[in-house]
């Protein structure tokens, strides 16, 4: 492990060059609006620091710079831009907590438990991520290129399949809900590391099975994920295969499924609609192991002779009137 620094040392190290000037400075080293560059930060989510602070590099300077160079394009406005800087902001921050989960898990393992994690083993920890940061950033650069990819090809689809005005997003998939089972009263059961260990499994084992089956997990929200299917036998074969789970491995957490068919707005890699409302009220009535689907659905695997959908008596679900929900199942011989 590379030997300890002070957390300034780190700051710089991993921001790739030394702190050397003020917010006003770069902003006319860049040549950017004063208040567009506010909104810039702000939208990857960094405070605005004093005018006098000095917290930024030649790295900053350059990168907006590039955020500038931008809107030369005639496709490009600024609205896109703060609207895709925000997108970068949350998902890299999310990306840079998870990393520095998995260093400190590491840093448990190897530093005896009765040892303390002091400041300057947490910074040498850091410091060795410049050694790493080459190889993280081509997988990093990678999987973007690929999830690009991916999402260019059902944008295309999505657009030729529209109804309505195709740059509104408009698209007709399947999406769902699988959640744990009184989940908030096993996380009381558990300490901190257990809470985290659970957690990671279940959405790292849903994410499988959904890509696997050529889904998309829309979001995960710790004791639930939100997937999406264009194809609705994906859709109906992600929901089974995950409420399953707990039948083949009894360690993996008992949860219920719902799933609707419709027309969806996909919108910054979110997905809204009354299918989504729907799918999530079915999942809140859904009995453990088992998986709801709308009549969309139903309708769309009603030729699949794997399937088996019984209808159970129309409820009152909130904020959509009565709906006949079904019973989705595989079909035994």
């Amino acid at each position: 492990m590379a030997e300890p620094q002070m957390p300034q040392d780190i700051e710089q190290t991993l921001l790739g060059g030394p702190l050397r000037y003020t917010r006003k400075e770069v902003e006319a080293l860049a040549e950017v609006d004063e208040d567009y560059a506010r909104r810039v930060w702000q939208a990857l989510g960094f405070p605005t620091p004093p005018d006098e602070v000095v917290a930024f590099t030649d790295g900053d300077v350059a990168a907006l710079r590039e955020i500038n160079k931008l809107l030369e394009h005639d496709m490009v406005d600024e609205d896109m831009v703060l609207q895709l800087s925000r997108a970068v902001g949350q998902t890299m921050g999310r990306l840079a907590s998870w990393l520095a989960d998995v260093w400190l898990r590491r840093l448990s393992e190897v530093y005896p438990p009765d040892e303390p994690m002091t400041t300057e083993v947490v910074t040498g920890a850091l410091a060795a991520t410049e050694e790493l940061r080459p190889a993280f950033e081509r997988l990093m650069m990678h999987g973007w290129r690929r999830q690009l990819t991916e999402a260019g090809l059902r944008t295309a689809a999505s657009t030729a399949a529209a109804t309505a005005d195709p740059a509104a997003g408009l698209a007709h998939v399947s999406v769902g809900f699988a959640d744990v089972v009184a989940f908030t009263r096993m996380s009381r059961r558990m300490d901190g590391s257990e809470l985290a260990a659970f957690v990671e499994r279940f959405e790292r084992t849903g994410a499988e099975v959904v890509a696997e089956l050529g889904g998309r997990v829309v979001k995960t929200l710790g004791d639930e994920i939100l997937f999406s299917a264009d194809d609705p036998r994906a859709g109906a074969e992600i929901g089974l295969r995950i409420a399953e789970l707990f039948d083949t491995d009894p360690t993996f957490p008992r949860v219920r499924v719902g799933i609707a068919h419709g027309e969806v707005i996909q919108r910054l890699g979110d997905v809204f609609g009354t299918p989504v409302n729907l799918a999530a009220r079915l999942t809140a009535t859904a009995h453990p192991g088992t998986v709801l689907i709308d009549g969309g659905l139903a309708e769309a695997i009603a030729k699949l002779p794997e399937y088996d959908v019984s209808s159970l008596r129309a409820r009152p679900l909130q904020g959509l009137g009565r709906v006949r929900p079904r019973v989705l199942r595989r079909r035994t011989p």
